[in-house]
């Protein structure tokens, strides 16, 4: 009997905090670390273990942290047989390149160097032109699209920067362009939380941080790999040796298309079960409003690895 197919999707930004490592200490994934802090030049174990949230939210440190959790939680789940079945990957973000070791399209030693000068990248390019971002909740993305370009036509900056789930679309942009939204926002009967992040990210104020990247990747290979990879920008499934140094830049900024890219780990791909790797449970949720027939598994521990469901062949 065939494994039921599965996904395997990471997370981004944001589900940093401190501690966030402790879980993995005593596993076999955790000789990782040191691997991870030699190709970075970071002390990724003092991240993981000890170093405060506040100090996390900080681009460059928040998207190592994730990473470094994301990378082990996939090989802690591969050790003990739990993503037999796995057909297709995708990140949100930056789990997409969480996502491209997964697949074996980037290896570790190459993927640590850009994770790290990605995040340096965007922490620049989020001092030199400052900016924030926002939720907002209740409205569909036409409405959205139309807000936004409403606000821009007012000689405002907003862009939308995520479409995560039905009723859930973040915007990107300026201080003043944010506010605007979340004025405008119950006219399309919504509602704008802000979030707490250090830069206005998926917009056209990363546009440095996207030319640095793009000189970052001329040096790096991307192989074959064994599993497509769904990408943010266009919520198609890439081969290893698609054009993933022009799918990274543009990634920056352009929107993350995540609903697509669910919709198209479940229909298209045919993932019948999709499975959480890395800290938090953030894709989880947003997953069971996409696609709330599939079934879908966060494995942000150990713990969760011993609860996770039977296979096919374990029935």
């Amino acid at each position: 009997m065939n494994p039921t197919p599965i996904g395997l999707v990471f997370p981004g930004q944001g589900t940093q905090r401190q501690g966030m490592g402790d879980p993995w200490r005593d596993t076999a994934a955790w000789s990782l670390v040191d691997e991870i802090s030699r190709h970075c030049g970071e002390d990724v174990e003092e991240l993981l273990l000890r170093t405060p949230t506040d100090e996390l939210r900080r681009t460059d440190l928040a998207q190592l942290s994730v990473f470094a959790v994301a990378v082990m939680a996939h090989a802690e789940a591969v050790r003990c047989g739990a993503l037999d079945g796995a057909v297709a990957c995708a990140g949100h973000s930056l789990g997409e390149y969480a996502a491209l070791v997964a697949a074996g399209v980037l290896t570790l030693p190459d993927a640590v160097p850009l994770v790290a000068d990605r995040g340096r990248a965007m922490r620049d390019a989020a001092e030199r032109r400052p900016g924030t971002m926002g939720v907002l909740v209740g409205a569909g993305l036409p409405e959205v699209e139309g807000l936004a370009a409403g606000v821009r036509a007012e000689g405002l900056d907003v862009w939308v920067a995520n479409v995560n789930a039905p009723g859930q679309v973040v915007l990107s942009g300026s201080e003043d362009g944010v506010g605007r939204a979340a004025e405008l926002a119950p006219g399309i009967a919504a509602k704008l939380i802000r979030l707490s992040v250090g830069g206005a990210f998926h917009s056209p104020f990363m546009a440095p941080a996207a030319e640095r990247l793009a000189r970052t990747l001329r040096g790096v290979t991307f192989a074959p790999g064994h599993l497509p990879v769904v990408a943010n920008v266009d919520a198609e499934p890439h081969p290893g040796d698609g054009n993933w140094p022009e799918l990274a830049v543009r990634q920056l900024v352009s929107p993350v298309r995540w609903e697509e890219s669910v919709r198209t780990l479940t229909g298209r791909l045919g993932c019948r079960r999709l499975v959480e790797l890395g800290p938090g449970r953030v894709l989880t949720g947003l997953i069971r409003r996409i696609a709330p027939d599939v079934e879908v598994t966060a494995m942000d521990s150990p713990a969760a690895l011993d609860r996770r469901p039977p296979t096919q062949e374990d029935r």
